[in-house]
């Protein structure tokens, strides 16, 4: 039984920080690519960043590039975003997901297990 918990969401001013942490059970982790996805209210679920099995390839989406960081330890099975200046329009429920191979993708059907999710909530 996979298993993925994010953690590390809250509320946080426009231009501040969160990290966002998953950690991953169930699976040979650092077989798999890994991706953080959001969904705002009102709004259909979307690819935010993404990267390989040994983190060494990273994607992300135009939205948060240069702002988003998104990383892994092999070892705490763990795959990390770091959120810098944030902004109001990031406000959703960011969700992390394991992925069915080694490559990265934007896809959300290549994406074989979900966790619940986080709130992170951006104020002006």
């Amino acid at each position: 039984q996979v298993q993925l918990v994010e953690s590390g969401g809250g509320l946080v001013q426009a231009g501040g920080s969160l990290r966002l942490s998953c950690a991953a059970s169930g699976r040979t982790f650092n077989n798999y690519a890994m991706g953080w996805f959001r969904q705002a209210p009102g709004k259909e679920r979307e690819f935010v960043a993404t990267l390989n099995w040994s983190g060494g390839s990273t994607y992300y989406a135009d939205s948060v590039k240069g702002r988003f960081t998104i990383s892994r330890d092999n070892a705490k099975n763990t795959v990390y975003l770091q959120m810098n200046s944030l902004k109001p329009e990031d406000t959703a429920v960011y969700y992390c997901a394991l992925g069915s191979g080694g490559a990265i993708t934007t896809i959300q059907q290549m994406y074989d297990y979900w966790g619940q999710g986080t709130q992170v909530t951006v104020s002006s």
